[in-house]
C-alpha cells in the first residue's frame, strides 16, 4: 500500500485528488473498453468503484472535470495513447515481496533447475534465461538472482544466466530498478539473504549492486502480440499472479504465447491460486511437495 503527501496547495485540488468522481455506466463501459483493447484487463461491473477512484486521480491530475473529457482525451490520436499509458500504470496491481513461494522457489532450485542443466549441458551454450512476467517491482526476480548466485559456485559452475523482468507499469519497472525495498517487501528474505545482499538504511533496504546488476527490466504489454513475438528461447518462465486480471480470451492469447516462447524441455510457473486448466491443455501440470509447474 503506498501513502502520498498532497501539499497545501488549494482546497479544490486537494479534493479532486481524495474524492472518485460518479462515473455513469455508458462512461464505465468506454473507459473498460479501452484497458481491454490495450492490455486484456477486463473490469467488472463489481469494479466500477476501482475505476472511479484510479480515473479520477487522472482527472485531478489533469484538472478535468467530467470523465466524458477524460474520454475525450483517450480518443485523441497520440496525446490520447500517452494517457492511457498512465492510467494502466493506476489500474494495475502491484502486491509482491521476496521469497513469495517458498514451496515453488525450492522446486525450482532443487528439482527443475538440475534437470535443466542435465539437458543444456549437451549443448556448447551453458547459458540460463530466465523470464519473470509481471515483474512488478522486481523481488521475484531478484529472488531468483540470489538464488542462481548462491549455486554458482556449484550447481551453476561455468555457467552464465540471464533474468529478464517486465511488467506493464512504467513507474513501476523504473522502481524495480532502483532497487531499493521497505520493510514489508523483505518480511520473507531468510536471515543470509538479508544479511548478504541488502544493506539497511533506515527504514530502507537497499539491494546489492551484485544483485541489481542481474536482472534486465523493461515495458512489456503482454496483451501486445507483435512484442511478445521477440520473449523466445526461455528456460523458465513465472507469471505468478497475473493472469488472473484477464478474461478467458485474453488469457488464453497470453498463455500461448508463454508456450511458444519457452524452449522445449522448459517450465511454466504461474500462482499457487492459478490453474491453466480449460485456459491451456499443451502445457501438462508437475506436481512437487507444496505446489506445481507447467512443462511444454
Amino acid at each position: 500500500m503506498f501513502f502520498f503527501f498532497v501539499p497545501p496547495v488549494t482546497v479544490v485540488n486537494c479534493l479532486m485528488q481524495v474524492i472518485a468522481v460518479n462515473i455513469s455506466d455508458n462512461d464505465f463501459c468506454q473507459l473498460r473498453d479501452f484497458i481491454y483493447a490495450a492490455c486484456g484487463i477486463f473490469f467488472q461491473v463489481n469494479k466500477k468503484y476501482f475505476l472511479e477512484n484510479r480515473v479520477s486521480r487522472r482527472m485531478a491530475a489533469l484538472q478535468f472535470v467530467t470523465p466524458g473529457d477524460y474520454i475525450g482525451l483517450l480518443r485523441n490520436g497520440m496525446k490520447g495513447r500517452e494517457e492511457l499509458k498512465r492510467l494502466l500504470d493506476e489500474v494495475t496491481t502491484n502486491e509482491t515481496c521476496f521469497f513469495r513461494n517458498p514451496a515453488q522457489l525450492k522446486a525450482f532450485e532443487s528439482h527443475l533447475l538440475p534437470e535443466i542443466i542435465k539437458i543444456k549441458e549437451k549443448v556448447s551454450f551453458r547459458k540460463l534465461r530466465i523470464w519473470s512476467a509481471g515483474s512488478s517491482s522486481g523481488e521475484e526476480a531478484y529472488t531468483l538472482a540470489m538464488l542462481l548466485l548462491e549455486n554458482r559456485s556449484t550447481l551453476l559452475k561455468n555457467w552464465t544466466f540471464e533474468i529478464v523482468g517486465t511488467d506493464i507499469n512504467e513507474r513501476i519497472i523504473a522502481q524495480a530498478r532502483e532497487g531499493i525495498y521497505s520493510s514489508y517487501s523483505v518480511r520473507n528474505v531468510p536471515a543470509p539473504y538479508l544479511q548478504k545482499y541488502f544493506t539497511k538504511n533506515a527504514e530502507q533496504f537497499i539491494l546489492a549492486p551484485e544483485i541489481r546488476k542481474s536482472v534486465a527490466f523493461s515495458n512489456l504489454n503482454l496483451y501486445d502480440d507483435s512484442k511478445m513475438l521477440f520473449m523466445r528461447t526461455f528456460d523458465v518462465i513465472i507469471c505468478a499472479n497475473v493472469l488472473i486480471y484477464f478474461d478467458a480470451g485474453a488469457k488464453s492469447k497470453i498463455v500461448q504465447h508463454f508456450y511458444n516462447n519457452l524452449q522445449p524441455y522448459g517450465y511454466f510457473f504461474v500462482g499457487q491460486a492459478e490453474s491453466l486448466h480449460g485456459v491451456n491443455d499443451r502445457f501438462k501440470p508437475i506436481h512437487f511437495p507444496g505446489g506445481f509447474a507447467y512443462s511444454k
